[in-house]
């Protein structure tokens, strides 16, 4: 679901104010459709609303705007004038977002934009959405814009960089999870690292930083670092936590661990072995097998999902 971001947009605001643009409505044949929007920061443009002249057009306006300009709501019709054949037309949204200026939390954002007051069917719309009438599309009603907000992404902390590590946060990459990945030195991870790092001589002793909504997956190259994780773990409020590991190797550490004096229904509760074993033990069949794991447990549907702690 494409939908208002708040969580990137609050990662790119603590380093300057942030131009949004959003397509926030399109007639025709246009390069990308409603809903679309991508961000210009300190550093540069994040994302696209379809390339060409029409996103040049958009990122020379949205320069000013995020240097101060007031937001502008604009209709660009894709024809010879702009260089484009598409024969359609988009309407832009652009805005200034600063620390300040961010939203509420919620599950939509509604906003004048061409028009500071609220239409009959504005303000009906408002208050279908407040009684709990849901949005999933992006609308533009009577000058006001109406945007689904995203959820957050998933914390997922990944404990090992070896080739299973290696092929699991590739596969993971832009299913919405948030990843932070440890290990026990910096020449562990790949030269150019898609994700957050965390570097740890005993990788058990960073869980004390994770939320308390993580995700966790045990991968490492020592089975006492694997062990400490368990146990540390068990320790710490988490959603779920996955084990890479044999049955002989599992029944070794549930017993270690009822001897520290857990419970057994929290061992229980980490999943081992992890991903779909029926698919293989190449690293990008495990990745594969663990990617639909975590994407069925998020969505509440995994039949092998043990109870969370």
């Amino acid at each position: 679901m494409m939908g208002f971001d708040r969580a990137q947009l609050e990662r790119h605001v603590g380093q300057g104010p942030v131009a949004r643009i959003v397509i926030a409505a399109h007639q025709g044949s246009v390069p990308r459709g409603t809903g679309t929007s991508m961000l210009l920061t300190s550093d540069g443009p994040f994302g696209t609303i379809g390339g060409g002249a029409l996103e040049l057009q958009a990122l020379a306006l949205a320069e000013k705007i995020r240097g101060g300009d007031q937001a502008q709501c604009i209709t660009v019709p894709l024809g010879p004038a702009l260089g484009q054949c598409c024969g359609g037309r988009v309407t832009l949204v652009i805005e200034r977002y600063t620390r300040e200026t961010l939203p509420q939390a919620g599950l939509f954002f509604a906003r004048g934009i061409r028009a500071s007051t609220q239409s009959l069917a504005v303000a009906r719309k408002i208050a279908g959405l407040r009684n709990g009438q849901g949005i999933n599309e992006t609308l533009l009603i009577d000058g006001w814009l109406f945007e689904p907000v995203v959820a957050p992404l998933q914390p997922l902390w990944i404990y090992g960089a070896g080739h299973v590590g290696r092929a699991i946060v590739d596969v993971m990459q832009g299913l919405d999870f948030d990843i932070t990945w440890v290990d026990t030195a910096p020449d562990r991870f790949p030269a150019h690292c898609p994700v957050q790092t965390l570097v740890s001589a005993n990788p058990a002793h960073v869980v004390r930083y994770a939320p308390k909504n993580a995700f966790h997956l045990i991968l490492t190259y020592s089975h006492a670092f694997d062990f400490d994780l368990c146990h540390q773990l068990l320790q710490h409020p988490h959603a779920w936590a996955g084990l890479i590991g044999s049955k002989t190797k599992w029944r070794r550490f549930q017993k270690r661990l009822a001897d520290l004096g857990h419970r057994p229904e929290e061992i229980g509760a980490i999943c081992c072995p992890i991903g779909a074993p029926n698919l293989g033990k190449s690293p990008k069949s495990i990745a594969i097998g663990v990617a639909g794991q975590l994407l069925s447990i998020r969505a509440g549907n995994w039949a092998g999902e043990r109870k969370k702690i």
